[in-house]
């Protein structure tokens, strides 16, 4: 099973000059309660905004163009043909990131952990578009505030339809 983790604006923002548009404690830990003992998938530029690297408690796998490029404590994918060869189809795989390597997994998704900011950001990165017609809301937090950022946000997951 293939699931996309993201936070996303109410514009579908999702960064800015290779950054992240916000920090909420809160939706890290949520992050890391999901994704711990599993496998992350992630292009490399996220991998280089870690702050630590390789991610504990997960399999880390690291997808680059660049052949050369290996990263201690990964598993390297030189393609997206390469880095699905890499996914245990029988446990979830989590993708984490960058913008580029959403929209490439996005049609390979079956669920989505989404958590939803309710305000709309300037930015230079952004998340495909949710449709009701592929995508069923099966689970909500909302209305969550982050003490820090006076952010309101929800904790979403979708399942697609048909599947």
């Amino acid at each position: 099973m293939i699931s996309i983790i993201v936070a996303i604006a109410e514009n579908y923002a999702i960064g800015k000059d290779n950054q992240l548009l916000w920090h909420i404690s809160n939706d890290l830990q949520h992050f890391k309660k999901i994704t711990s003992g599993h496998t992350v998938l992630m292009g490399k530029n996220t991998y280089f905004s870690l702050p630590k690297k390789p991610l504990p408690n997960r399999k880390n796998i690291v997808i680059t163009d660049n052949p050369n490029e290996i990263f201690d404590g990964c598993f390297m994918a030189y393609s997206i043909e390469d880095a699905l060869a890499k996914i245990n189809n029988d446990e979830e795989t989590f993708i984490m990131g960058g913008g580029s390597v959403y929209r490439q997994f996005f049609p390979y998704a079956d669920k989505l952990y989404i958590t939803k900011i309710q305000a709309s950001f300037e930015a230079d990165t952004f998340f495909p578009e949710i449709s009701d017609t592929d995508w069923q809301l099966i689970e909500k937090e909302e209305e969550l505030i982050d003490l820090n950022g006076h952010l309101s946000y929800s904790f979403l997951t979708y399942k697609r339809k048909g599947k």
